[in-house]
């Protein structure tokens, strides 16, 4: 388990009950100063998250601020040019870019909100 000492606050992306078995929300974070845009997903109860960026051609994957299609199955479906990736791994299991992934980023659930995980060399900082 990591140490918990880097403050919480700073990593928070939304609350863990917003975020519900098998939808999609959006969240922001700063990266090298710039505004940096996530999808995430709950999948069998845990927590998913990758950068809200199509291997595509990078664009968001959304249609609109914090909606997102998907198909029966759940898949999440980009709304610019159709990909369709699983939420296991964010593979692309279909259209334009098949076969490409979603670049993953590390979250956790703690005490009721979903954060960026700590790399064991944040925590012992």
């Amino acid at each position: 388990m990591h140490d918990r000492t880097t403050d919480s606050s700073e990593r928070f992306l939304l609350a863990a009950d917003a975020l519900a078995e098998g939808e999609f929300r959006e969240a922001m974070i700063e990266r090298d100063g710039r505004p940096c845009w996530l999808v995430l997903t709950r999948r069998q109860g845990w927590p998913r998250c990758w950068l809200n960026v199509c291997p595509h051609a990078g664009r968001s994957l959304n249609w609109a601020p914090d909606q997102f299609l998907k198909d029966p199955d759940g898949n999440l479906i980009c709304a610019a040019h159709g990909a369709v990736f699983e939420t296991d791994q964010g593979s692309c299991i279909s259209g334009p870019c098949k076969g490409d992934q979603l670049t993953e980023v590390a979250v956790e659930e703690y005490q009721g909100a979903i954060l960026l995980a700590v790399r064991p060399s944040e925590a012992n900082e």
